[in-house]
Parts: C-alpha cells; sequence; structure tokens
C-alpha cells in the first residue's frame, strides 16, 4: 500500500488552525504570530507534511527552477561546483534543470530557448576554468545570470571565480617559508589569462623578496608530458634549482617523475608545488595525498554562485574566491 499522503488540510486540523492560517504559517506570507507560525511549523514536520512544489510554484508565480548551463558537465572541476551549487539550491527548496552544450552561439541557443520556456527563476553559467572568456549570456535572460568558474568581457555582469594572481602568490610564498630560493616556473601557454594572472602574482611575490627566477618560465601545455619535457629542459640550464611552482598538477605529475629520474630528491633537493587539488578532485580513497598543490576553492564557488543567485538584486561584478595551500609530500 502507497503512503498515506499528508495535505494541508490534514496539517490544519491536526494544528487545530484555519486552513487558511496553516498555509500563511508555511508559505511565510501575512501577518500571523511567530508561536502560531512555528506551531504549524513543527505540527507539519510531525505529520510528515511536504509542500505541493508545482502548488506553489504555481500560487508564487516562479518555477522555483534554476537553469544551469555548462560547457562540459562530465568536467571534474566542473562536477565539483555543479554538486555544491545544487546542494545549496536544494536546502533553499530550488531544483535545478541542466543543459550541457558549448556555451557558444551555435550550441546554445537552442538551450536558451528552452530555459525561457521552463519560466526558470534564474540561470547559473557554470565555465571549465578561467583559461579564457565566456561569452556573455545575460542579456538573452529576463531573469538573474550568475557566472562560476569562468569570465566574461561584460562588467556589469555576476561573477564568482578563482583568484589566479592569489594563486601565483600563494605558490611562490609557500616555496619561499621552506627556504626555496632558485625556482623555476613551468605552465601552459603564454596568452592564457590564468597563465598570465598566476605569473603575475609569482612574480609580485619574487619582487618583493629581491629573487628572480632561476631560469625564464616556460609555457607549453596543461599536460604530465609537458611538464616532464620542460624540466629536462630547466635542469640542463640550471642544475641547481631547488623549488619548481607547476602550472598545475598534470604538469607536477612529469615534473616529478623527471626529477627523480635525474637522482635528486624530491622534497629535499627539489620542492614541487602544482594547482588544482587534482587528487581530491578525484575523491578515490586509494589515493593519499602526496602533492603539494593549490586548491582553487571550486566548491566555495557552488555555494557562493547558488547564494548570490537567490539575492534579490544580485550586484555585478567579480567576487574572487580565496585558494589555499594544501600541504603534503612535495614540500
Amino acid at each position: 500500500m502507497a503512503d498515506q499522503v499528508i495535505t494541508l488540510s490534514d496539517v490544519a486540523a491536526a494544528a487545530g488552525v484555519s486552513l487558511s492560517t496553516a498555509s500563511k504559517a508555511l508559505n511565510g506570507t501575512d501577518r500571523i504570530s511567530e508561536a502560531t507560525r512555528e506551531h504549524v511549523r513543527v505540527t507539519a514536520d510531525r505529520l510528515g507534511f511536504r509542500h505541493n512544489a508545482l502548488a506553489r510554484s504555481f500560487a508564487r508565480g516562479r518555477s522555483q527552477t534554476i537553469g544551469v548551463l555548462t560547457h562540459r558537465a562530465s568536467n571534474p572541476f566542473t562536477r565539483v561546483v555543479l554538486a555544491s551549487a545544487a546542494t545549496e539550491l536544494g536546502a533553499k527548496e530550488r531544483a535545478i534543470l541542466l543543459y550541457d552544450a558549448r556555451i557558444d552561439e551555435q550550441d546554445v541557443a537552442e538551450s536558451i530557448l528552452q530555459l525561457r520556456a521552463r519560466r526558470i527563476d534564474g540561470v547559473i553559467v557554470i565555465g571549465t576554468g578561467t583559461s579564457f572568456p565566456t561569452p556573455s549570456l545575460t542579456s538573452r535572460f529576463d531573469v538573474p545570470v550568475v557566472y562560476a568558474f569562468t569570465f566574461t568581457g561584460d562588467p556589469d555582469d555576476v561573477i564568482i571565480t578563482s583568484d589566479d594572481t592569489a594563486i601565483g602568490r600563494l605558490a611562490v610564498n609557500h616555496l619561499l617559508s621552506t627556504g626555496r630560493r632558485r625556482i623555476a616556473h613551468i605552465t601552459a601557454e603564454p596568452h592564457d589569462h590564468a597563465v598570465q594572472r598566476r605569473l603575475a602574482g609569482a612574480e609580485q611575490v619574487l619582487t618583493d623578496a629581491g629573487i628572480e627566477w632561476v631560469t625564464a618560465p616556460r609555457f607549453g601545455r596543461w599536460r604530465e608530458g609537458w611538464g616532464a619535457e620542460a624540466v629536462a629542459e630547466v635542469l640542463a640550464e640550471a642544475p641547481d634549482l631547488d623549488a619548481v611552482f607547476c602550472g598545475s598538477d598534470a604538469i607536477a605529475r612529469g615534473v616529478e617523475r623527471v626529477v627523480r629520474a635525474s637522482g635528486r630528491d624530491v622534497p629535499g633537493d627539489v620542492a614541487l608545488i602544482g594547482v588544482d587539488n587534482w587528487e581530491q578532485l578525484m575523491h578515490d580513497q586509494r589515493v593519499t595525498h602526496h602533492l603539494t598543490t593549490i586548491d582553487v576553492g571550486l566548491e566555495e564557488m557552488g555555494r557562493l554562485v547558488a547564494a548570490r543567485l537567490l539575492e534579490p538584486d544580485p550586484r555585478p561584478g567579480i567576487q574572487y574566491v580565496a585558494p589555499q595551500v594544501v600541504t603534503a609530500e612535495t614540500t
């Protein structure tokens, strides 16, 4: 037998109030005493009453649904932001409607039309990183739009993203705090926005400390193979280096492999720090933290973007999430 469905009338009868008063108490509307409101809420919880979300949406003139546009939902970085945002929205009794497509004019147009037809209450656009901008979609909707883990070219957009300049500062400060002074930098392509800002932050710290890179930064790809290739060149040019700031954890894996193969100890001879906290992203209980890295704050981004979207009038501009050092064996 199916479980009995508890109705609002059942709650009103059990609480000894009118149907109208029960509705007002549970929907937070009109002027009733806080004591009555709490009494009705306690009664509803005791009976296991759940609102009819569809009926309540019609009554409020809102769908209680948030549209989410992603560039690639399967991306590990996107998944963390999405899961965190969904948890925050669920706690506020909002559902999400996910559309996963390349966020460009051709692929996103149909998703926008479908979301608008669903009468969603707001939109979250989740990028896959801060390497390159996401086209602004705000003008295509008549509801609030908030961007996470990306940036746009529109200063009126509401954006919550990682602080790449702070990531560069934090990484080099950590290496300096362990006594390292002959530091190399291996990262991705020089025209990449994240690369540029992380480099600028790192060089601010080096300048303040009166130190220069042990050799010119190496620019290539966000790949383990590039890390291995680049550090072989660095070791030939500066065999006495004592630390490497790697632009990603993937690069750091390649760097560590070649450094160890050269007979040097990690971290005794050469300390390594990466970016992404990839080991944590994989959620593999068999993997222990090995690589010292920078956590860019993906979970916090998800929480903040959901909270900002639910504000009455989200203020425009970029809000940066503070990164954190995750110290492990390589420093």
